[in-house]
């Protein structure tokens, strides 16, 4: 995403919030099978095995289970390809990306007194790349609702006074309607300048209601979406193992968020009657964000064989920013002329801090492990994403998108299957994940599967890890909030290949 260059700052930090929704909250909340690639190739399925540096981020109970002090780092490349169709048509659109997603390491201390049924403790730093936001969607096609509506419901209600430079200039107006009115202000100041739309009454400076000037029919739309960025997690983990049989662990979580997102779109028209005939408008999203979760896990031996593990995680608390900008382009017909007009306010639009919850989770986890030969294992973990609440709840604001929330998200399950082969050094792994949609109608956003496949070769003092990963998921891209409210059919394929060096230290 380029960079906007500042050419205005807003002097009062903006007192409406911005458009927080729904999918804001979902895109903090949502996991990932980010991690190495053991973990990788099993498709996270590690909730009671443990003695892998990404296990603990599934259960803190497993850095117990390490016999010798370890490092590891991992990097991925990952790759999105997003089938949008919108009234028939359909395009494709692939974003690429190579990160270092895992990076850490865990040191074991051996108990000297052999007559404590504590065997040992460990301590471990790990940072993981929980999300990657890279992503674009391309939706292309002819509909029937034009971006004028958005305008126009925007401006509906609002004085024609407010809409009108009133001799000072794009941008300190737009900064000021921002910072005392809010982005509904901004987003009809932008379409009045642009002539998308007109007041019934032109010599009421009171007036309230308007009109479009893009008449109906049908309008050729291309919708640009572009994001990056990532979520990261630091965790400080302690563990302990209790005789032979019982592991222990707490997870002290540094959560971190930075997002980018572009949204274009460019609409045309040859409608009869319309004066406007093309419009393009531009917004751009900054998010940055700092959080702070909890995890408490145990992992018990019932037999050499069979294991289980449970694990606790609070919810995440995060205190987000964000900052925003706007560009509008239209061209229109006057006494059979055409103008183009260019409304770039140039301003950086930031908002008050606000604070974000995203739910906790309850996992439990049940391996089997067949001697030297190999190992099965199978994860549940359960998460309720209605309990995704954004904060001040004084915010009038805020008590409605909660309230959305409540009603359109639900309780999610996900299961993870895992199993690995080992012929001699060499180990061959696989796995199988499925996540539940957490909407209520299993239609905006789809349920999440897929499969895992890698190998990897201990080579005594260090190992080498590969894997390839693969998921799908199917939802429903809106294009706005208000006015034009169509969606896109995106039916999106993730795919991960995922390189790790683990070193005994």
């Amino acid at each position: 995403m380029k960079k906007t260059i500042i050419l205005f700052m807003a002097a009062l930090a903006m007192s409406v919030a911005n458009a927080q929704d729904i999918t804001d909250g979902l895109r903090y909340a949502s996991d990932f099978t980010n991690g190495t690639a053991r973990f990788s190739a099993m498709s996270g399925a590690f909730g009671a095995l443990g003695g892998d540096m990404s296990s603990i981020g599934i259960n803190p109970a497993g850095s117990a289970v390490f016999l010798s002090n370890t490092a590891s780092a991992t990097f991925s490349v990952y790759d999105r390809e997003n089938n949008a169709e919108y009234f028939g048509n359909s395009i494709k659109a692939i974003d690429t990306d190579v990160n270092l997603s895992q990076a850490g390491g865990v040191f074991v201390f051996n108990n000297s007194n052999e007559e404590s049924p504590w065997k040992k403790f460990s301590i471990a730093i790990n940072y993981e790349n929980s999300q990657n936001h890279e992503d674009q969607v391309i939706i292309v096609g002819r509909g029937n609702t034009s971006i004028s509506s958005f305008f126009l419901a925007q401006a509906q209600g609002i004085p024609l006074n407010w809409l009108n430079t009133n001799g000072s200039s794009i941008s300190n107006t737009y900064g000021f309607l921002g910072a005392t009115q809010g982005v509904d202000a901004q987003n009809a100041f932008l379409g009045y300048q642009g002539f998308i739309f007109d007041p019934i009454n032109p010599e009421d400076p009171n007036n309230t209601t308007y009109s479009s000037n893009v008449a109906p029919g049908f309008y050729n739309q291309e919708y640009y979406y572009f994001t990056e960025g990532y979520n990261g997690k630091y965790t400080f983990n302690f563990s302990a193992q209790y005789t032979d049989n019982f592991y222990f662990g707490i997870n002290l979580n540094s959560h971190t968020i930075d997002y980018l997102r572009s949204t274009t779109l460019y609409e045309t028209n040859s409608n009869i009657g319309s004066t406007i005939n093309e419009i393009k408008f531009r917004n751009n999203l900054g998010t940055r964000g700092a959080g702070f979760s909890a995890q408490v896990g145990v992992i018990a031996k019932l037999s050499n064989e069979f294991r289980v593990g449970l694990t606790i995680d609070t919810p995440t608390w995060y205190e987000i920013s964000e900052e925003t900008t706007q560009y509008l382009e239209t061209l229109r017909t006057e006494n059979e002329t055409t103008i183009r007009e260019i409304i770039d306010p140039a301003v950086l639009n930031v908002y008050d801090n606000y604070n974000l919850r995203t739910p906790g989770k309850y996992a439990a986890s049940a391996a089997y492990i067949f001697g030297k030969k190999g190992l099965i294992s199978f994860d549940y973990s359960y998460k309720n994403y209605d309990a995704i609440e954004f904060r001040p709840t004084s915010d009038l604001a805020f008590q409605t998108e909660n309230i959305i929330i409540e009603n359109a998200l639900k309780g999610a399950s996900s299961y993870r299957l895992g199993g690995e082969y080992r012929i001699n050094q060499l180990s061959l792994r696989g796995g199988y994940r499925y996540e539940e949609s957490p909407y209520q109608d299993k239609i905006t956003v789809g349920d999440l599967s897929g499969f895992s496949l890698g190998l990897g070769y201990n080579f005594g003092n260090y190992n080498f890890d590969v894997a390839y990963s693969r998921l799908e998921q199917e939802r429903r891209q809106q294009l706005y909030s208000v006015g034009l409210t169509d969606t896109g059919l995106v039916n999106t394929t993730f795919t991960n290949i995922v390189f790790t060096l683990g070193v005994n230290l």
